[in-house]
């Protein structure tokens, strides 16, 4: 039986060949990369009351692409990873919270297949009993696993839990976890929503014009946005944003609140965690932007949202 091989909206939005992949491995060998600076992290985390906490909306930065979400009295994980090495690369800055340290998770966000998104040693150390929301073809590894409360979704697939909304949403992306699996499972963002708050978790994405989509159904108020892995720009823009791009498709979501993310915990690119954050803010001062409108969370920070947003 042919499996379905899954496409982004935008179909001239082609992503790089294996022969690209042998041209930017050779031109990145001279290349000097600084990975001294480490992205801070808070001085005291506040673990005994995540784990206690079940009337507090909170978002509490991991690292990379990882969140835990406190909302509606659901403790809610994106793409779970507490990897120290992604294949030969170690890890540039540690979790911002112990894998141990979490309360129980009760539902699970993956946006796609890529190992910095999905780690299986991760998510079977994971307290709880929780329900795994995975794009479109990716519940038979999970099952393969021995996961059982599996939901699959594609894209604009909406699922209630009690009062919360949970949307499968477009990425510009693509997925891949063995030599013969590409794009057999779809990749996406996930817009979780209860009657005081909205979150938009972008996922993996190159720009696109989703974006202005997913701001038109959806009024957001947090926007977890991508901004690293985006050099050589040549090879990587149709799958990773620039912070360029990242702070355009924040505008174009119409979103409250930018948080950025997937910077400074693996090498996946050429760009370095302070290069990610320096161009980020130089565009933001470009754009002049309100400085209220960018929360650039520490390793292991929560964010009270019951705090109005100015």
């Amino acid at each position: 039986m042919k499996k379905t091989r899954y496409e982004n909206t935008d179909k001239s939005a082609t992503l790089a060949t294996f022969k690209d992949l042998l041209k930017w491995r050779k031109e990145r060998k001279g290349k000097q990369i600084d990975l001294s600076f480490q992205v801070p992290m808070v001085d005291k985390t506040e673990e005994a009351f995540l784990q206690s906490n079940r009337t507090i909306p909170t978002i509490t930065w991991i690292g990379h692409s990882t969140f835990l979400i406190q909302l509606n009295g659901l403790n809610i994980l994106t793409d779970p990873v507490w990897a120290n090495r992604l294949g030969t690369d170690k890890r540039l800055s540690p979790p911002g919270l112990p894998i141990g340290e979490l309360p129980p998770i009760d539902i699970v966000l993956i946006s796609h297949s890529h190992y910095d998104h999905l780690s299986y040693s991760s998510i079977k150390r994971l307290k709880g009993n929780p329900t795994f929301f995975v794009p479109i073809g990716l519940g038979n590894w999970f099952k393969r696993k021995g996961f059982s409360k599996i939901v699959e979704s594609n894209w604009w697939d909406e699922h209630q839990i009690g009062e919360l909304t949970i949307a499968f949403v477009p990425a510009q992306h693509w997925a891949k976890r063995t030599l013969t699996d590409t794009n057999h499972s779809h990749w996406g963002g996930w817009i979780v929503q209860d009657s005081n708050q909205t979150l938009y978790f972008a996922g993996d994405s190159g720009y696109f014009e989703g974006f202005r989509e997913i701001g038109d159904k959806y009024s957001i108020d947090y926007c977890l946005m991508p901004i690293g892995a985006y050099e050589p720009e040549w090879f990587m823009a149709a799958q990773h944003v620039s912070p360029e791009d990242a702070v355009k498709a924040f505008i174009n979501t119409r979103s409250k609140v930018m948080i950025p993310m997937h910077y400074g915990a693996y090498r996946l690119a050429d760009d370095t965690p302070k290069e990610a954050l320096d161009r980020l803010l130089a565009e933001w001062t470009k754009r002049k932007l309100d400085d209220n409108k960018l929360a650039v969370m520490k390793l292991g920070e929560t964010i009270h949202m019951e705090t109005p947003i100015i």
